[in-house]
């Protein structure tokens, strides 16, 4: 399961069903729901104070993003297996760092989407954000830096790198 810079998801087939479950579900039986609570609330009266007509729009919106999320991310999916285990740091891998080259100072997560995790207890980290842009098409010795969000510097080396089977 893997990500690349082009914007292409790499899912596990049970990865791949899991969110198209959920897609289904949001589009079929949750729409019907909400529809029927938004009419509900609406036969209420008055719908400038009517707490529970603006609280079921206000779900209704944060599930249409979430519909849109997976739509988008299941039409550039492609159902496939980890990546190879080739040693080099790429959206998909396992990476343990070390901060400032301090051995006992050591992170492992996971380089890819939160989609990606399945039950995994890994953190997570975005190939966008500075971590996982300083150390992508790294190697296990390899150093990189990148800038923490109070604009100070930090460097890491790449001391383990494999697939995520999750």
């Amino acid at each position: 399961m893997t990500q690349t810079s082009d914007h292409v998801t790499w899912l596990t087939q049970a990865g791949y069903d899991q969110l198209k479950a959920e897609l289904d579900h949001l589009t079929g039986t949750w729409r019907i729901e909400i529809a029927q609570k938004i009419e509900a609330a609406r036969e209420e009266g008055d719908l400038k104070e009517n707490a529970g007509y603006h609280a079921a729009k206000e779900e209704q919106g944060k599930y249409e993003l979430r519909i849109r999320q997976l739509t988008q991310l299941l039409e550039r999916a492609k159902v496939g297996e980890a990546p190879a285990d080739s040693g080099v740091v790429a959206p998909g891998m396992v990476v343990t760092v070390a901060f400032d080259g301090d051995e006992d100072d050591t992170m492992t997560f996971l380089l890819g989407s939160r989609e990606m995790a399945g039950t995994d207890d890994l953190d997570i980290y975005s190939p966008q954000s500075p971590l996982g842009r300083a150390i992508d098409g790294k190697k296990v010795g390899d150093e990189a830096a990148y800038e923490l969000p109070n604009g100070k510097q930090a460097s890491v080396k790449i001391t383990d790198v494999k697939p995520h089977n999750g």
